[in-house]
């Protein structure tokens, strides 16, 4: 390593001009990436909901109905004028209401009551409309001029539309509130009023190369586009320090710039790749989900950090050595206190520290898995947000329905009615809308216009839209899922197809649940490998990842004790995003004792390492704090909003274990991983340190 090095720091102008290049290019190909906001995209292939949806898609040219669209106080004939608008909007592929069911010819009170007030309540009617995802956006919004602000809609394509207005403003926001909170922290951090000049360029060179190189994925979800970037400066930020600080020190015994420099990579890069290697690791299990989120996550903030490590190696180099004089230039005197008497008060109360830890783990780790859950994205917009507020008032007016659609093969319209009989059976099914039900099967397909037959059947298939009295999510809708599916299995073994909002998000849920176990097994073994092979010890792994398991449980329990209901997607990812970011502490906290107990006892150990650690423990869990928090407080979106809570909670929690009870647990196990040294002056602390314990 050491003569990659010397090369780098002998051609560092061509190494920086080789960055130039390549952050110009990957700042072109940023624009250049699609952001998918729509989480059902996100399932397996092969789930049932997204095979029903690909193959409804292509025999319909209306596809399932996503959104409701409410008018208040209008007549048949005003609604029926709004049903002509809202069919014309750029965007939208069907629009169904209760013409489509029954001939509104007739009073309304010689019809069937459920039916009608399936769509048309007290004067208020209730559209069902198709949204092609392409263009929701522009159509949530021009339909939004043709209704009013008085008026309301709701469904996954107004979510997913109302996420990607928002989300992209609270990015930036949150990015410029971030960026500002790291560079205070690194003056306040820091010995010169350069050194977060020369950090922030590094950490945008690497954070610029990551978000361009995004493009070979095509798109990212928009967790990623959220959460990557900001996740990646603040976890990452703390190499470029570290090789500053190095840097410093060896300056003070070497004259020559360049190979003080080179000396400084070299005592580095173990330390440096041990907590780099861990955070990678951390992340890419969340790649091993079905949840397609989890890889496109992972993968990210994977790249991303491996990126930073690449970047700390070769352009940070260089750029210090163009622009060290500056550091010396700006020298002042340093803001931050020395954390001496920190470290004789940790080593007081390390001991009830680590014991009432010891009685947190089962309570901690027990509450964390009985929380209850959101699965989908029904609940990510609460009602101070305009969406929320829309679906609470559709809500009031025509309950928590949701719309279904079956899809069976067309010729045997004996079958199909048995079916539809079956079906109307259950009682949450309120209303259904199919060849059998609004035609009759008695009726000849010749004679029915292009306009109905196409909205009712395919060349092979027929469709049944379902009205049903069921939320987008929870037990009660997935026992109505699995209800409909095995009545349709009855009457037609293989041959049908069921897709809408709630059969997504039961499949979201059966996807997701399976991820949780595999995830974290593969991310807890994997850092527990990595952190065996670096530090040689069977015994340091297992602190250290239960430290940290325990802060991440301790962090996920707390919903469960205050009754907050939490999204799951949020849930699992945050066990691996907070256990690969924040290992980093434990893995510097516990190398720093090693090294100091070369030369002293068990308890001034601990004091040295906590004065010692403490500041560069404190600046990165501050950032990953407060950029967690930023996310949180900002985002309008539920479920980013809560991942940013978790991960600010997650890391005041691992911080906490991290400066207290670590210590402890080293000072308690030390024999175990310390090995006996010769060296009488060692020998004559520690028998000096335990006489004066007894």
């Amino acid at each position: 390593m050491r003569k990659a090095y010397e090369w780098v720091v002998d051609h560092r102008k061509l190494v920086i001009a080789f960055y130039a290049v390549a952050v110009i290019v990957c700042a072109i190909c940023k624009t250049q990436i699609g952001v998918n906001y729509d989480m059902n995209d996100y399932l397996p292939e092969d789930s049932a909901s997204t095979v029903a949806l690909d193959l409804m898609n292509k025999e319909f040219d209306g596809g399932v109905p996503n959104a409701r669209v409410m008018i208040k106080d209008v007549s048949v004939p005003e609604a029926l004028k709004y049903k002509e608008k809202l069919k014309k909007v750029d965007g939208v592929t069907d629009v169904t209401w209760l013409d489509d069911a029954v001939s509104v010819d007739v009073p309304l009170e010689t019809l069937d009551k459920d039916t009608v007030e399936n769509y048309y309540k007290d004067k208020n009617a209730l559209f069902s409309v198709t949204i092609d995802k392409k263009k929701r956006v522009d159509a949530v919004n021009d339909i939004r001029k043709i209704i009013g602000d008085d008026n309301a809609m709701t469904g996954s394509a107004v979510s997913t539309a109302a996420a990607t207005t928002s989300t992209v403003k609270e990015i930036g926001r949150i990015a410029v509130i971030a960026v500002l909170f790291v560079i205070l922290v690194l003056i306040i951090t820091t010995d010169s009023w350069f050194e977060p000049v020369i950090v922030m360029a590094g950490l945008g060179v690497a954070i610029i190369l990551n978000a361009g190189s995004n493009l070979i994925f095509g798109e990212i979800s928009f967790v990623t586009n959220a959460a990557g970037n900001i996740l990646q400066l603040a976890v990452s930020m703390d190499y470029s320090v570290f090789l500053i600080h190095r840097f410093t020190e060896c300056r003070k015994a070497e004259l020559d710039t360049k190979k003080a420099m080179v000396d400084a990579l070299t005592m580095s890069t173990s330390s440096i790749l041990s907590s780099g290697l861990t955070t990678v690791i951390g992340f890419l299990a969340l790649c091993l989900m079905q949840f397609q989120i989890g890889p496109d996550l992972g993968r990210a903030l994977a790249k991303g950090i491996a990126i930073s490590l690449v970047t700390v190696f070769t352009f940070m180099p260089c750029l210090i050595l163009c622009t060290y004089k500056w550091l010396d230039k700006l020298e002042h005197r340093p803001f931050v206190p020395s954390f001496h008497g920190f470290g004789k008060a940790v080593q007081k109360i390390m001991i009830p520290v680590m014991v009432l830890f010891v009685v947190l783990i089962v309570p901690s780790y027990l509450a964390s898995n009985a929380n209850s859950f959101y699965y989908g994205a029904s609940k990510i917009f609460n009602e101070k947000t305009q969406t929320g507020a829309d679906t609470a008032e559709i809500e009031k007016i025509f309950g928590k329905s949701d719309t279904y659609v079956l899809m069976v093969p067309k010729e045997d319209k004996a079958t199909q009615k048995k079916l539809s009989d079956a079906l109307h059976k259950i009682p949450e099914v309120t209303g259904i809308i199919s060849y059998v039900d609004t035609v009759g099967a008695e009726i000849p397909e010749c004679y029915l216009d292009d306009e109905t037959y196409s909205k009712l059947c395919s060349d092979k298939y027929t469709r049944m839209v379902l009205s049903v009295d069921a939320e987008y999510e929870g037990d009660a809708t997935f026992d109505l899922v699995k209800e409909i599916r095995n009545t349709a299995g009855k009457y037609y073994p293989g041959e049908w197809y069921l897709a809408g909002e709630g059969v997504s998000t039961y499949d979201l849920m059966d996807t997701i649940t399976h991820d949780m176990e595999k995830v974290n097994l593969v991310a807890i073994g994997a850092v527990f490998l990595v952190l065996l092979l670096s530090l040689k010890s069977v015994v340091l792994p297992v602190l250290l990842v239960l430290g940290i398991e325990t802060a991440i449980w301790i962090n996920l329990s707390i919903p469960y004790f205050t009754g907050q209901r939490i999204f799951y997607i949020a849930y699992l990812i945050i066990s691996s995003v907070q256990l690969g970011a924040t290992v980093d502490y434990a893995i510097l906290l516990t190398e720093r004792y090693k090294e100091s107990r070369q030369t002293m006892g068990k308890k001034e150990a601990v004091i040295k390492t906590m004065s010692a650690v403490t500041v560069s423990i404190l600046t990165s869990g501050s950032v990953l704090t407060v950029v967690g928090f930023l996310l949180g407080v900002i985002s309008t979106h539920g479920l980013l909003s809560q991942l940013g809570f978790f991960l600010g909670k997650g890391t005041l929690c691992s911080l906490i274990i991290v400066l207290f009870a670590l210590p402890g647990m080293l000072y308690l196990f030390d024999r175990t991983f310390i090995k006996k040294k010769k060296n009488p002056a060692v020998k004559q602390i520690a028998v000096t340190e335990n006489n004066t314990e007894k």
